[in-house]
């Protein structure tokens, strides 16, 4: 009788990991991305906020820094997604939000689209804060 061991899928990359600056471009990119099909194909073109897709992928940003990269990026990936969320929301909301820089549909269409998001970035931020610290703990065990 032989047994079939269950195992986790090879990392996508091979070696150590991403360096900071990798898990930074990467989440960064990530959510930009996510943030921009979003904007473009599934909002309102009254309403220009963001919704549930950008949350999971902030989201899977925290995780997939933590998970992706090497020893020592675990601070970056806890730090890094809601700074690129911020960027990417004023960037996107400027340029294909349709809001432009007029402060009667900016300021409310970033308030409403960092709103909507509060709840994915607190949840993320669990997750990046806690992975940071097991890290941390088990580097000085």
């Amino acid at each position: 009788m032989s047994t079939i061991a269950t195992k986790l899928p090879a990392k996508p990359i091979k070696g150590p990991g991403l360096t900071t600056p990798g898990v930074v471009i990467l989440q960064f990119l990530f959510i930009f991305l996510i943030q921009a099909f979003e904007l473009q194909f599934l909002s309102d073109a009254n309403d220009p906020v963001t919704g549930i897709l950008t949350g999971l992928a902030i989201v899977i940003a925290f995780g997939g820094g933590l998970y992706l990269g090497r020893t020592g990026t675990a601070y970056a990936s806890a730090v890094n997604p809601p700074i690129a969320f911020l960027i990417s929301t004023v960037f996107l909301l400027i340029t294909i939000g349709g809001t432009g820089l007029h402060p009667t549909s900016f300021g409310p269409a970033i308030v409403k689209s960092l709103a909507k998001e509060a709840p994915f970035l607190i949840v993320g931020a669990i997750i990046g804060w806690g992975g940071y610290f097991a890290r941390r703990k088990a580097v000085k065990a």
